[in-house]
């Protein structure tokens, strides 16, 4: 399969994971309050809501997640980004991914949108590494 059709092949498959455009409101004084509470609130603000009791545990960091923070830290430090944009990528992952991944697997996940989104690399080569690094991880188990 040649490179666009395999780059249309994953843009079809990732089109639902898009966000859904929809008609910009008029005016903020006809929506309703629900829909005003719902808009203020982002993600990363959980202040207030209800939770369960966490224990606070020291952990130290894993290689994988050391290796991700530098790995962004050098992003930011060639202007990629900035942290307000990384913060900002992690945001528009949507609850689903942003609560369901660990937190420095949301900075690899927001890396790879931005490289990709940015066109300094291509979805290929994403791949590509992606099965690289895979076969290097079960060549070691």
């Amino acid at each position: 399969m040649s490179a666009p059709n395999r780059f249309d092949e994953l843009q079809h498959r990732v089109a639902d994971l898009a966000p859904v455009f929809r008609e910009p409101l008029d005016s903020p004084y006809e929506i309703s309050n629900a829909l005003f509470a719902a808009l203020r609130h982002v993600l990363h603000d959980v202040g207030g809501q209800p939770d369960t009791p966490v224990e606070y545990r020291e952990k130290e960091e894993e290689a994988w997640e050391m290796s991700t923070y530098v790995t962004c830290e050098c992003l930011g430090w060639r202007g990629v980004w900035n942290s307000e944009e990384r913060r900002r990528a992690e945001n528009d992952l949507g609850a689903t991914l942003y609560f369901g991944l660990p937190y420095y697997a949301r900075w690899a996940t927001v890396a790879a949108k931005t490289l990709v989104a940015k066109g300094l690399i291509t979805p290929d080569e994403l791949s590509a590494k992606l099965d690289e690094v895979r076969a290097r991880m079960e060549a070691r188990t």
